[in-house]
């Protein structure tokens, strides 16, 4: 075989693996089969076809394309949200504390507090966790909790022994950059400052990676924090303690007070790549 010959072989190679396979899309073997079709058609008009180069090329081709559509396939499945919250009912959750959560129209709902809304089901690290939230008005307090080590019990406990990402747009609260939703509450402060309108749909995206919490709303980031770095001293006394979180831990929602209304549609997540 000559070297131009291997060279339009090795370039229609190179044409089918880009033009079939991409990390952000899903398979399409139309795609796929339009592309083979031209490489095909280009390779005959260059006189580079012969039986025995053609059994050899196809045999590479098959090759190549169950490795690219194996992967593609594990990679869709591994990145797929898993909802945690149905839409009608608390399957899965348990409340602790004051107030509650109620649901309207498929939506979460807070009352009262303080309480939190926990996922039963399982502890969470290495993934995302996605919340799909937004307040009733500007001075709304809520919060996502994450990293909880053991079955809660009451609500205090768990702002000492988790992290609260805070959700807080307004000044009835504390109002510094400490404060502010996408942190961690009161240990980190605001890389940026992209939660809406009250009424309109925030998403929130928590990076649980090894040690370190990535909070991202509405795609921006807002706190990137690792174990170990320094965090403000604590200043009032309803302030977490500080000291180091585990890995792997519980989820749950903060109904904060009755003033605080805050609605949820979705609570999903997804493991992190290998």
């Amino acid at each position: 075989m000559s070297d131009r010959t291997s060279l339009h072989l090795w370039t229609a190679d190179f044409h089918l693996a880009n033009n079939v396979r991409s990390p952000y899309n899903r398979l399409s073997f139309g795609k796929f089969s339009s592309c083979l079709n031209i490489v095909t058609d280009n390779l005959k008009r260059k006189g580079h076809f012969t039986m025995i180069r053609q059994m050899v090329y196809f045999l590479l081709v098959s090759l190549l394309t169950l490795l690219l559509f194996s992967q593609d396939l594990l990679f869709s499945q591994d990145t797929e949200w898993r909802q945690l919250f149905n839409g009608k009912d608390l399957e899965g959750w348990d409340h602790i504390g004051p107030g509650e959560f109620v649901i309207e129209d498929g939506v979460l709902k807070s009352v009262g507090g303080m309480g939190l809304l926990w996922y039963t089901g399982e502890k969470f690290s290495n993934c995302v966790i996605r919340i799909v939230f937004t307040v009733e008005d500007n001075n709304v307090n809520s919060g996502v909790f994450i990293r909880i080590p053991e079955i809660p019990e009451d609500p205090w406990e768990v702002v000492n022994t988790g992290y609260e990402v805070q959700i807080d747009n307004g000044f009835r609260f504390d109002s510094d950059d400490y404060h502010v939703t996408g942190v961690l509450y009161s240990l980190t402060k605001g890389m940026a400052y992209p939660q809406k309108r009250p009424g309109e749909w925030n998403t929130m995206e928590i990076t649980l990676d090894g040690p370190i919490t990535i909070v991202h709303v509405n795609g921006k980031k807002v706190t990137h924090y690792a174990e170990g770095q320094p965090v403000p001293k604590e200043r009032r006394w309803y302030e977490p303690v500080r000291g180091p979180r585990p890995e792997s831990g519980y989820i749950g929602l903060q109904n904060h007070d009755e003033e605080s209304t805050a609605y949820f549609k979705e609570v999903s997540v997804k493991p992190l790549p290998e």
